[in-house]
């Protein structure tokens, strides 16, 4: 920077000089400080919408896709235009693609797995998947699935490629620099399964197509690299990305999946804008666009019978497409559209807000799976289908990767199942003008039985859990859920343990901190691809306590908690009470006294471990918070100034949040 002083050495000393100089060289310090600052600030707020759990980016896609259905053959041929930005700061060799449908053949890892697991007995059943079996081994060369890539490029230029099973290894000619973009184009055919696991033609209850994991799919790579998972039983991993698929079918068939339809006006079947007229193209095919943003999957459904309804509701609209083969089916369907649209401004309000403006609710698959913007359901129970729903918001909103952390998939939206039928239930058992009069008693049974359990609406999680734990077979959540050595285990640790989590994190920091960390996790870690660690912090921040002990026990270990009344006695006037910590895992403690004029007071010993403590959660009722328990110490006292004559009840975890193996141990009666 040039001088703006005309300085003669005649009229100015050194001494002058060199402290001019001084100040002007700590300007340009100064200014190059703030230019390299708002610099790394503009870079930083660029990269936060693709930042992930850990490393800080992830990679993008862009799908174009172009198949064409032979509804005799079974079969479609396919194009593929994907482009692929790399925004880690490694470069690329080669790349990896899911070929699922591949699992589908005799000898395939996925048959071979079912069977093997099928020897094994597990509450006097074969531990193989139901739907699965040994089926597999059955299909003919007809009824296999399978997925074949004809060609490959990259840039135009044609790469070269291996097939294993069900990934797909191609090894670049020219490797794939830190922030750059490649066009990757394919030409593949495939030819759909007979129905066994997800997808597949020709369901048990009779829809023609179930279309997921259908087309080559790009792995995930993330801070820890390539994620060429094959498909043997369980679930995903996926990029963000935008897709635009184009699917020409026979004009008979009635679509429904993914994505916003864009030809509506030449397709019709009830998704052209009401009282307009369809003007279909000439010709007895007709193809089908489909635009969806910022998703990491794509499913379809197609069948000539679907029936199609659909209503709008908070700016979204909901579609149901099934298959009725008599009045009452018909009935269940619309109530499937009744009671989503009654649930929708309750998830918001609790989960977080829908970002799509549509979803859709698909007769389809072997039983329940979840999809971006859409699922498949067997049947139109509302337990499935709100579980299906929910996987939105814990599974296509966070897309954690589920092999390593099924349960924070599976747990929180079975959590949030729970909560979400109970909330309906309890608002609009019965109320549906689709419900017949034996559904009807059937909801507003649920909804009494629940309201005499506590805790009412995560009941059957603590059981599963509680016949996993004693059952000698549980492994630690952080198994991969391929790996698990029982299809049991995998279960009841994904699903009940994980809800089991939630729930219980409700019991350590308040069931209000616990609904305020959910919404937070939801704000903070939408389309980032969070893990564990990623959600215990943002709790963590929201209830002022350490929570890194309770992700060790309960999530690293398979450590059982069991806590008892060891003794109780009375000295110098003050009632003493002794508890007994017998399990290997330690935790906050709640205990209820109870007396004989029908008052009560809640005693709570936070852990020492949380530097933290909750706050009351039941304002009608003394609460006493103690030092911390130290979990060395096997014991710990507490005590109340009423006499021990006063006392009739003493109760460990009134709520039964808390996951105690042996419960029989945590009350105590007495009768003076």
């Amino acid at each position: 920077m040039p001088s703006r002083y005309h300085l003669s050495k005649k009229l100015v000393d050194h001494r002058v000089f060199s402290e001019i100089e001084q100040i002007k060289i700590r300007t340009m310090k100064y200014i190059h400080c703030l230019a390299t600052m708002l610099l790394l600030v503009m870079h930083a707020a660029a990269q936060t919408p693709q930042s992930s759990a850990s490393g800080g980016w992830q990679q993008k896609v862009k799908y174009n896709m172009d198949i064409r259905m032979d509804v005799q053959k079974n079969q479609f041929t396919g194009k593929q235009r994907l482009e692929y930005t790399n925004q880690s700061p490694d470069t690329l060799t080669r790349l990896f693609y899911h070929l699922y449908w591949n699992a589908f053949q005799p000898n395939s890892m996925m048959d071979v797995r079912s069977r093997e697991l099928g020897k094994k007995t597990v509450n006097n059943r074969p531990d193989w998947d139901a739907r699965v079996k040994d089926r597999i081994e059955q299909l003919k060369p007809d009824e296999i699935g399978y997925q074949k890539v004809l060609n490959i490029k990259m840039n135009g230029v044609e790469q070269t490629y291996k097939v294993h099973e069900t990934i797909l290894e191609v090894i670049l000619s020219k490797p794939i620099l830190p922030r750059s973009k490649a066009v990757l184009e394919m030409d593949f055919e495939a030819q759909v399964p007979v129905q066994i696991r997800r997808s597949g033609r020709n369901n048990a209850e009779g829809i023609r197509y179930s279309m997921s994991q259908w087309y080559p799919k790009i792995c995930a790579y993330d801070q820890e690299g390539w994620h060429p998972t094959p498909y043997i039983a369980r679930e995903f991993h996926g990029e963000w990305g935008d897709f635009s698929v184009k699917i020409t079918i026979d004009s008979s068939y009635v679509l429904g999946g993914t994505g916003y339809l864009q030809n509506a006006q030449q397709i019709g079947h009830g998704y052209e804008a009401p009282g307009t007229k369809v003007v279909r193209p000439a010709g007895n095919m007709l193809t089908w666009h489909f635009e969806a943003p910022n998703v990491h999957d794509f499913m379809w459904a197609a069948d000539p019978e679907y029936t199609h309804i659909s209503k709008q509701v908070n700016g979204v609209t909901l579609h149901v497409l099934y298959e009725a083969r008599n009045a009452r089916e018909d009935s269940a369907w619309r109530d499937v559209l009744y009671a989503t649209e009654k649930a929708l401004p309750y998830i918001e309000k609790r989960f977080g807000k829908y970002p799509y403006k549509q979803y859709s609710f698909i007769q389809g698959g072997d039983g329940g799976m979840e999809y971006a913007m859409s699922t498949l359901l067997k049947g139109p129970g509302l337990g499935t289908v709100f579980h299906e729903w929910m996987h939105t918001w814990y599974q296509f909103l966070m897309a954690t990767n589920e092999s390593l952390y099924s349960w924070m998939d599976e747990g929180f939206t079975s959590w949030a199942e729970s909560e979400v039928s109970a909330w309906y239930f309890a608002n609009h058992a019965g109320l549906s003008p689709f419900t017949n009069e034996r559904q009807k008693t059937q909801q507003q049974n649920n909804a009494r039985r629940a309201s005499e359990t506590q805790p009412a609406e995560h009941a059957s999680a603590y059981a599963g859990y509680f016949a996993l734990a004693k059952s000698g077979r549980e492994e630690p959540m952080t198994t991969h859920s391929d790996h698990y050595e029982t299809n049991f285990a995998y279960s009841v640790a994904a699903y009940s343990k994980g809800e089991v989590f939630l729930e219980q994190l409700g019991y350590i920091m308040g069931a209000a901190a616990r609904d305020k960390v959910l919404q937070e996790y939801y704000r903070q870690w939408s389309f980032r691809h969070p893990d564990v660690l990623s959600f215990i912090r943002v709790a963590e921040r929201v209830g002022n306590m350490k929570l890194d002990w309770y992700r060790e026990y309960w999530v690293n270990t398979t450590k059982t908690i069991d806590y008892a009344i060891d003794s109780l006695w009375e000295e110098g006037g003050v009632t003493k009470i002794r508890l007994r910590r017998n399990g290997l895992m330690p935790m906050p403690v709640d205990v209820q006294l109870r007396f004989n004029d029908g008052t009560a007071e809640m005693h709570y010993v936070p852990l020492y471990l949380m530097f933290g403590a909750k706050a009351q959660e039941d304002m009608s009722i003394p609460f006493k918070t103690y030092e911390s328990w130290k979990w060395t110490h096997p014991t710990y006292v507490i005590e109340t100034t009423r006499k021990l004559r006063e006392l009739n009840l003493v109760e460990i975890d009134p709520s039964q949040r808390m996951a105690d193996v042996e419960p029989r141990n945590n009350k105590l009666e007495l009768k003076w």
